[in-house]
């Protein structure tokens, strides 16, 4: 068998690059070659060396993604393509694209994306030393054209992620090669408008993608209107018969008025054309490279190492006004600048033996910041709040190892030791410097009940630095255990999985974005159940759900206020969240039609009085007609125009949007 067809029959196109292109003389070398992949499978992990996808065998709870269902996907921007097809639980901030929204995974809902790991193609998009919220997570960096899969890791399982991936992972894997030009338009209500053109090569061993694409919209409420560019470069090359060469480039800026919050009144009667201040808006601008080498030794050994630089400039101006009766809020206009560049690499070897697959890896990182905080009026600055520069190194060893143990039972057994400097130096003031780190312990076992059945077990140990590391370098950083045990059933077209859950943190830490106080030294605890199902109904319909139930509540933690809130749920959390589509597309039909809905159970604001806003379900409706080499595309989002609220803080609400339209035409 060549080198090739194992690939192929492996389902791992992406790794033809190395192997594929064995010159007549090497022949014998070929089939060692071969033999050795069809051994060792592992050693078909993608060039970078955090994109890999998870297997079945790996002992963790993940949900995947696929190409079909977000191409599918009625969605308005990144965060809403996850609701509806991860069951991520998403609160968007409502200020503007480059103004980072909230995931929660498994009821960690720390402000702006905080708590999940956002890695693409093997690069770390959360931003440390971050002034406005430590691990800032911006998923507008996402094009969503070149997308090839998501994997949503739950928990912190893996020792391949070290700093904020207390609640998980959602690791992002782009197209390494398309053949010829393709080219999308697409429009919908509010004036929106967005442009892709995708073009690239797929040369047998050398692959490449490029992207441009561009959105304009005036916003469904007034003064939110936006523009936002992204560029997309992909190059893989085979440098010889066991080594590759991957370099990739993203580009992202964005720009943006905002209407700012409405108060829970204005929302109760739908008053959405209010304006609290029609300067406030903003920009942000990130850029970020990488290159990444992948050679194969011998029969056994995979080295794959990623290094990357990454770029970015944001500014923002935020008026939130005070709220009636209670003196929340600020009532000024603040303005925040971030101006930021970084390096970083990942490295790490693989041995992959007959029962036992061994990688040690090692992580650097340094970025460098300068952060200004700002009272303004109408964008003029007033008096400044908060000046400075900091810095931070951060290195990083992990390690795991996967042994099977029989033919049923594997073990999987690692973990990982990161280290921060910090130092942060106040204009004017002398430099402060501080060091922190974390050991986190991984541990899981899978035991194989039949061919189509598999139940698991793990305990791992996560962390993310702590939200003011900028001001006070010396501050610890937030940890969780976490304890997982589930099932996983695939059979006859169907895969299911259940899953009960626990985390405990330490030195919980939380934040009300009105008063912009934040509280740490807590603790507080996750615990749960998830479902997540697909299937196939029929030749031509399919069904995806996901599910959690989640009760997320604090242990010990009293405000800087004095309110205690022991006892008390998470802020920003629901009691469940979930997703699920139904879509029907008829085999040898030029047509498919998607209906999906996302589910919000009872959520609990940021209040701290025990306030519980009532579930809501939102339902979308997407299809697409091929034509020859002309696709039809037609969708609407929140058919039957719920009224809901994507984020409540004290009296005020970010409205979510109302029912949608959107169309387009793509020609490929």
């Amino acid at each position: 068998m060549t080198i090739c067809k194992v690939l192929c029959c492996c389902g791992l196109l992406a790794a033809t690059p190395i192997l594929a292109a064995q010159q007549v003389p090497a022949a014998d070398s070929s089939r060692r070659q071969a033999d050795s992949l069809a051994r060792h499978p592992a050693l078909l992990k993608a060039i970078t060396v955090t994109a890999a996808p998870p297997e079945r065998r790996d002992p963790i709870g993940f949900t995947s993604v696929s190409p079909q269902a977000l191409h599918a996907s009625v969605a308005i921007n990144a965060y809403e393509l996850l609701r509806q097809t991860a069951g991520l639980e998403v609160h968007d901030q409502g200020q503007g694209p480059g103004f980072a929204s909230t995931a929660s995974l498994r009821g960690f809902a720390s402000d702006h994306s905080t708590d999940i790991a956002l890695w693409i193609d093997g690069v770390p998009v959360n931003e440390p030393v971050n002034g406005h919220a430590e691990g800032y997570n911006d998923w507008s960096l996402l094009f969503p054209a070149v997308v090839q899969e998501i994997d949503v890791y739950k928990g912190p399982t893996s020792p391949l992620y070290g700093n904020f991936s207390l609640a998980g992972t959602v690791n992002i894997r782009t197209l390494e090669r398309v053949s010829g030009t393709s080219a999308l338009v697409s429009g919908g209500m509010y004036g929106r408008l967005d442009g892709t053109v995708l073009t690239g090569y797929d040369r047998g061993t050398n692959g490449g993608v490029f992207g441009l694409r561009g959105v304009r919209e005036d916003g469904w409420r007034p003064n939110s209107q936006y523009r936002t560019a992204q560029g997309h470069a992909r190059v893989v090359q085979a440098l010889s018969s066991s080594a590759a060469l991957d370099v990739g480039i993203e580009l992202y800026a964005a720009g943006w008025d905002s209407p700012g919050f409405l108060t829970d009144s204005q929302f109760a009667a739908r008053d959405y054309a209010v304006v609290v201040d029609p300067t406030d808006g903003g920009f942000k601008r990130r850029a970020q490279e990488r290159a990444s080498l992948r050679v194969l030794w011998g029969d056994t050994r995979l080295w794959r190492t990623t290094v990357y630089a990454t770029q970015g400039r944001w500014q923002l101006f935020l008026n939130i006004p005070p709220e009636p009766g209670s003196g929340e809020g600020t009532g000024s206009q603040t303005e925040e600048e971030d101006v930021r560049y970084g390096f970083g690499m990942t490295s790490a070897l693989t041995w992959a033996l007959r029962s036992t697959e061994i990688t040690l890896g090692a992580e650097g990182r340094w970025d460098h910041t300068n952060h200004q905080n700002w009272l303004t009026t109408a964008r003029v600055r007033d008096s400044a709040q908060d000046l400075l520069t900091a810095r931070q190194g951060a290195g990083a060893l992990f390690a795991q190892t996967s042994i099977a143990v029989g033919t049923r039972l594997r073990l999987n057994l690692g973990g990982r030791y990161d280290a921060f400097a910090t130092a942060s130096t106040p204009t004017g003031q002398a430099e402060v410097t501080g060091t922190t780190h974390a050991f986190s312990p991984k541990f899981g076992a899978l035991y194989q009940l039949s061919p189509s059945g598999q139940v698991y077990a793990n305990v791992s140990r996560g962390f993310r630095q702590t939200d003011g590391v900028i001001n006070d370098p010396s501050l610890p950083v937030i940890t969780a255990s976490a304890y997982e045990t589930g099932v996983r059933v695939q059979s006859r077209g169907v895969e299911a999985s259940l899953a009960v859950f626990r985390m405990d943190v330490s030195n919980e830490q939380t934040f009300d974005p009105l008063t912009l106080a934040t509280t740490s030294g807590g603790r507080s605890r996750r615990q749960g159940v998830e479902l997540g199902v697909r299937s196939r109904l029929g030749a031509a319909v399919s069904f995806d759900a996901d599910a959690t139930l989640n009760d997320a509540k604090y242990g010990r933690l009293v405000t800087e206020d004095g309110h205690t809130l022991s006892g008390a749920r998470v802020f920003n959390t629901a009691r469940y969240v979930g997703s699920a589509a139904v879509e029907l597309a008829p085999r040898r039909r030029p047509w498919r039609v998607r209906l999906a809905t996302n589910v919000v159970g009872p959520y609990t604001p940021f209040e701290g009085n025990g306030l519980e806003l009532p579930a809501y379900a939102l339902l979308h409706l997407g299809g697409m007609v091929t034509l020859g080499r002309v696709e039809l595309q037609l969708g609407v989002r929140n058919i039957v125009n719920r009224a809901y609220p994507e984020l409540r803080a004290g009296a005020f609400v970010a409205p979510g949007q109302p029912r949608s339209l959107y169309g387009g035409i793509a020609v490929r």
